[in-house]
């Protein structure tokens, strides 16, 4: 994973702040590939509650992280119980890696 452990505790420490501690988050895409280069950082982000205005929190989290990772682009998708799951809900939770 081409992620540093500060990157890692930034992507944390922002989540816990905007969802709670019982969010769980995986990396998945792109930065899985150790043998790419750039490319952005894709994020699941799994809340066991409903979450209200869930466009608003994916565009905090990502630009929080966008700030802490020095412009790096992140894309973030939601799972909580009152969202529709769609196909990249199961590839995130196939493919991802937990942090």
């Amino acid at each position: 994973m081409r992620l540093s452990e500060e990157q890692i505790a930034a992507i944390r420490d922002v989540v816990r702040q905007e969802v709670g501690l019982e969010a769980r988050v995986r990396v998945f895409g792109s930065r899985l590939d150790d043998a790419r280069r750039g490319g952005d950082l894709d994020l699941f982000v799994e809340v066991n509650r409903p979450v209200e205005n869930p466009a608003w929190l994916s565009a905090r989290i990502s630009a929080r992280l966008t700030r802490r990772m020095h412009g790096r682009d992140v894309d973030v998708v939601l799972s909580a119980p009152n969202l529709q799951r769609r196909f990249v809900h199961v590839v995130a939770e196939r493919e991802g890696q937990l942090l």
